[in-house]
């Protein structure tokens, strides 16, 4: 339950009132600063509370947006401030000062001046943002939210109220601005009528995910029977799966119902629909007498290794200082013009063209072949979008912040082997030595691997080596131009490895094997990007020690491959995916559903 103090003199024929009730607050009417002060003191500490100006006219859905939001624990608009139950102290103190000093003014944070109408609301969200606050005020485009100051503004408030539908504003903003072609175009025109239809009926985005899991995970069975028709309906049902994870978005804005659990099932679900949709191909391929898994694998290590470079690109430039490059100006220079956008958004292959490309070829060709053009086109993407940011990243000049080497550290998920040999070196690489140094590392590693026979130590002595490396390359904060690259190059040496062996084995039962391991280190590397982005730090250190880091399962696993048979290695790697699978999600279930995650939807991976 939230709280609205309506204050100052209602307006004749105002229906402010019923419009917060419709956004489900308590209402409550205070004629000056003191009987605020006095009501917000009786609101429950537990509740939300809401200041509004009486004479507040705007579109209701600016209300909702400025007043509703989970995310922000102060956030405002014209003539409207709240704050959550965090934030409540913050606000008490602002209002109390109003009380003190009434008709007292405060400057906006950042140097914006108060408001030259004399609202209550207003002067206490000016006052917050003076505090350091951090108040949200969202983006209102052509919504209105205004507090008049003479009849004649009001009358010309209103008319402005009346000349746009806030609901087609609603539906507009549901959907993202920077989504791909097929999904623009092809998909949200009518997905967002469905979120609206979903909304209506009082169904919440988490449900929606849950349904776009299923029809996925009924894709990939009908995949895994391996006839025609099996593959025909995997198709049309993995576009109606993305059809639906459109809409939980969609849904989240249109409702801005967003939660720490739809932050958890959102950050999860699509890779888990993608791998096992794979997964389930290569059941239906072998049902058909040909062995698809090593390119199951493959694919999903080069989708993993797309996104981890995505993500360590995002991390380590988005609070960057000084922050210029050619490469960057010729980049929105192209932004400009209509149809390179559209072809730039398409050439990096983004989950909507990938899935309808996998929809489509899994219905009319052969998993085989299906994850041909796959790998394919996931490599031409990642070579396009990893070029681009490596010259962008050699051409600037900016300076990474502790923030950022933080979680490009975090990212790099180093285990107790690579401290200890930190504490031994005691000094790291210069420059583009750390970059050079993953990458022959892993490359030693994964080499050894491929181009040996299974059970030589050759892989062990490789993984030494790149035990050795890994931790010289993490050894100093990651602060130089290329060191976003450090972690991808991680992931592609651990997964590459586990492949390598396991295609090796030369033994049923071990790729589909390695593919659950993968799939289980995946999702910690993905969990710990999540929680990044939500600011809640990287998962806890004895979680990363207890499933060894990167560097101690490559070795472990090349240890193994060196002591057991082909039969003994496949189990050895079934029962390694279990119990990391375990430990991970079991921490990762707990965090998610915990108090202290982030409250916040993410707007999904354009890869």
């Amino acid at each position: 339950m939230s709280t609205a103090i309506v204050t100052g003199q209602p307006v004749p024929g105002s229906s402010l009132e019923n419009d917060l009730r419709s956004l489900g607050f308590d209402v409550r009417v205070a004629a000056d600063a003191a009987e605020t002060e006095s009501l917000l003191a009786a609101v429950p500490a537990g509740r939300r509370v809401a200041l509004v100006d009486a004479r507040f006219v705007g579109h209701l859905h600016a209300l909702r947006l400025g007043l509703t939001d989970p995310r922000f624990p102060v956030a405002a608009v014209p003539g409207a401030v709240t704050a959550q139950p965090d934030a409540r102290p913050a606000l008490t103190r602002a209002v109390a000062r109003e009380t003190a000093a009434p008709g007292g003014t405060a400057t906006a944070g950042g140097g914006a001046p108060a408001l030259a109408v004399d609202s209550l609301a207003d002067r206490v969200a000016d006052a917050l943002d003076a505090d350091g606050g951090a108040v949200h005020r969202p983006e209102l485009g052509s919504l209105v939210a205004a507090v008049p100051a003479d009849p004649q503004a009001r009358n010309e408030a209103r008319q402005a109220v009346s000349a746009v539908d806030d609901e087609a504003v609603r539906l507009k903003s549901a959907v993202k601005s920077r989504d791909g072609f097929f999904t623009t175009f092809f998909i949200s025109p009518y997905s967002r009528y469905i979120a609206r239809w979903c909304a209506r009926r009082g169904l919440t985005p988490n449900q929606v995910t849950t349904a776009s899991l299923l029809t996925a995970l009924i894709a990939a069975g009908c995949a895994a029977t391996g006839t025609r028709g099996g593959f025909v309906a995997a198709g049309v049902l993995l576009i109606a799966s993305f059809v639906l994870d459109c809409t939980d978005g969609q849904l989240a804005r249109y409702a801005l119902k967003y939660s720490t659990l739809g932050a958890w099932l959102d950050a999860t679900f699509d890779r888990a629909k993608e791998y096992a949709y794979y997964a389930g191909l290569a059941l239906g391929a072998a049902r058909g007498g040909d062995d698809v898994w090593a390119l199951a694998l493959g694919a999903m290590i080069l989708q993993t290794c797309r996104h981890v470079v995505d993500f360590s690109f995002t991390e380590a430039n988005h609070d960057a200082t000084a922050n210029t490059s050619p490469t960057a100006a010729l980049s929105d220079k192209l932004d400009s013009v209509g149809w390179t956008v559209w072809l730039r958004r398409m050439i990096v292959l983004p989950i909507g063209e990938r899935w309808a490309m996998i929809a489509v070829l899994t219905a009319v060709t052969t998993p085989r072949i299906t994850f041909y053009v796959l790998l394919v086109g996931c490599a031409f993407a990642a070579a396009y979008t990893t070029a681009g940011r490596v010259l962008r990243s050699v051409t600037r000049k900016a300076r990474r912040t502790d923030r950022a080497a933080q979680a490009l550290a975090d990212l790099a998920d180093p285990g107790p082997l690579s401290e200890a040999v930190r504490r031994v070196a005691r000094r790291g690489l210069p420059g583009l030595a750390v970059p050079a140094v993953a990458l022959l590392g892993g490359a030693a590693v994964v080499a050894c691997s491929a181009l040996t026979d299974f059970g030589g130590p050759l892989p062990v002595a490789g993984a030494v080596v790149y035990v050795l490396t890994s931790a010289l390359a993490v050894a100093r904060p990651l602060k130089g131009a290329l060191d976003w690259l450090v972690p991808p190059f991680f992931r592609a040496a651990e997964y590459g490895t586990v492949l390598a062996l396991a295609g090796k084995a030369g033994v049923n039962g071990a790729l589909p094997a390695a593919f659950g391991l993968v799939a289980a280190v995946a999702y910690h590397h993905y969990d710990t990007v999540y929680r990044i982005r939500g600011s809640a730090g990287a998962p806890p250190a004895w979680l990363v020690r207890a499933i060894g880091g990167h560097e101690g399962r490559t070795l472990l696993v090349a240890v193994l491959a060196a002591v057991l048979t082909g039969a003994q290695f496949k189990v050895a790697l079934t029962v390694l995916a279990v119990a990391v699978a375990l430990v991970v999600l079991v921490e990762s279930i707990r965090f998610w559903v915990s108090a202290g995650a982030p409250a916040v939807h993410d707007e999904g991976e354009t890869a």
